[in-house]
């Protein structure tokens, strides 16, 4: 069971990394008609927002976009930034709206900033632990499972706050493209859709797989090695 689940979660985050990918390479070759760099989007979007403490940066790196809320930056990667492509609108934009989320204190985001320390530690000691059980042998079956089950279930409740985090700035990113022009209606509009679609399926995945673990050790509390 552990391996159909290993194998089966990690199909699935194969397939999500592969449709993003696969549609930002494809529309990252499609310029908009506004003529609008990812960067002059995001500034607009801020400005448009009454954001004034974020800063915006170019960075090194593929597809390494994302919103430092502790920092007040959002980061974009150097073609996203610069390009004026559907994709890198769409990104820039996507990216934006958590920092719109961040200023009205919307409030999945901030259980998310919340929760992300103890979500490191549990993804720490889920990686850790089955490694000390094995060649170790000194921590109890029963605890090791236990301390699985509530390190997948940590990680569980992390990716399930992330969905609304994620599909919310997708939602906003496509209406301010929509409402300002950045993005032309029609095969524009629809390419630029197809990018950000992809990309929540990664978290979606994240979510599905996290909770498979979850289960999969909350059903082997009530087991015992033998059962293995």
């Amino acid at each position: 069971m552990l391996l159909l689940i290993f194998f089966g979660t990690m199909a699935l985050s194969l397939y999500a990394s592969w449709r993003v990918r696969s549609n930002y390479n494809r529309y990252s070759k499609v310029a908009s008609s506004s003529g609008y760099t990812g960067a002059e989007v995001a500034q607009r979007i801020l400005d448009l927002n009454d954001i004034r403490d974020v800063t915006i940066h170019a960075a090194p790196g593929h597809l390494i976009d994302h919103y430092d809320p502790g920092n007040r930056r959002l980061v974009l990667s150097e073609e996203n930034y610069y390009g004026t492509s559907v994709a890198a609108l769409g990104i820039s934009a996507h990216e934006c709206g958590h920092a719109i989320q961040h200023k009205q204190l919307y409030a999945p985001l901030q259980w998310r900033m919340a929760a992300v320390g103890i979500t490191n530690i549990a993804s720490q000691i889920v990686m850790w632990i089955p490694l000390i059980g094995l060649f170790g042998g000194f921590i109890d079956y029963h605890l090791m499972i236990t301390i699985m089950a509530v390190g997948f279930g940590i990680m569980m409740l992390f990716q399930l706050i992330t969905l609304p985090v994620e599909f919310d700035a997708t939602a906003r990113a496509k209406k301010i493209l929509a409402h300002t022009g950045a993005v032309s209606p029609g095969a524009e509009f629809g390419a630029m859709s197809k990018v950000l679609d992809a990309a929540a399926l990664t978290y979606v995945a994240a979510f599905v797989s996290s909770l498979a673990y979850f289960i999969y050790y909350l059903m082997r509390m009530g087991g015992g090695r033998s059962e293995e």
